[in-house]
């Protein structure tokens, strides 16, 4: 691996470590609270969460790497950014790797809870996930019990990775209203907050392949039962993402890069 190409791998490595911890730690936070059992859970503490983790893993490792973070993002940026395809592979797994070691470090500030819990899905998006399951025994008070089927949550997943990729196609847009003095990873953060509000009960959104299989591999190895149960795994929050990236871009050049205003 080129010397430049390892630096970046790093930086990928530690920004995805940054968003896992910062994203599945306030899930479990938010999820085993002791103080007032299940009914702490609160989906706009963790999209808010969420959003605080991708702003700041984007502006620890944007300099090293460009932050990507997210497979779905690098395959997009190939596509139609001319990112070069030979550092895609390596920028996938280092933010496989970084998703891990993230899993991992929650767990580290989290185990006693998640060990008297009966170690539940902190780590992953979909079903059994921790918007499915109340801790220590409470009910879930005004829960609607809604089942989403797996078409559902690939439409789901579908839009929002869309909706991610126009988000960071247009902040870093110079010719349309794009941000300068490097307030971009506002915005991408922003965006994730959008998504997990409007569009995320469905599938939990992942719109990240890493963000959910990186965590979900920790979560099997620490014990937690049923996160490889079936297909689900690998098709709304693995593939639908991958594939959705790159056409998102697309979807933004096409309706909105080629019909901004030329500038002088």
């Amino acid at each position: 691996m080129e010397n430049r190409t390892f630096k970046e791998f790093i930086g990928e490595v530690f920004g995805t470590f940054i968003l896992i911890l910062l994203g599945d730690g306030v899930v479990a936070n938010v999820g085993l609270a002791p103080r007032v059992a299940g009914t702490a859970y609160n989906w706009n503490t963790i999209t808010i969460g969420w959003a605080f983790a991708v702003i700041i893993a984007v502006y620890v490792s944007a300099g090293v790497s460009g932050a990507h973070l997210n497979p779905a993002v690098t395959l997009g940026l190939a596509v139609r950014r001319g990112f070069p395809w030979k550092k895609v592979l390596p920028y996938i797994v280092a933010q496989m790797i970084g998703a891990f070691l993230g899993a991992a470090a929650v767990y580290l500030v989290y185990r006693d809870g998640l060990v008297a819990a009966g170690m539940p899905n902190v780590w992953s998006t979909g079903p059994g996930a921790v918007y499915d399951t109340v801790f220590f025994g409470a009910d879930k008070a005004g829960a609607a019990g809604t089942s989403y089927s797996m078409l559902t949550t690939i439409i789901a997943e579908l839009f929002g990775t869309f909706m991610l990729t126009w988000g960071i196609a247009a902040s870093g847009d110079l010719k349309n209203n794009g941000l300068k003095d490097n307030l971009g990873g506002l915005i991408v953060g922003f965006t994730v907050l959008a998504v997990g509000l409007s569009l995320g009960g469905p599938s939990g959104y992942s719109i990240n392949p890493a963000r959910d299989l990186g965590p979900r591999l920790f979560g099997a190895l620490a014990g937690t039962k049923g996160l490889f149960d079936g297909l689900y795994w690998l098709i709304p929050p693995v593939l639908v993402p991958a594939i959705a990236g790159p056409i998102g871009f697309w979807l933004y050049d096409v309706l909105v890069a080629k019909n901004l205003p030329k500038k002088d």
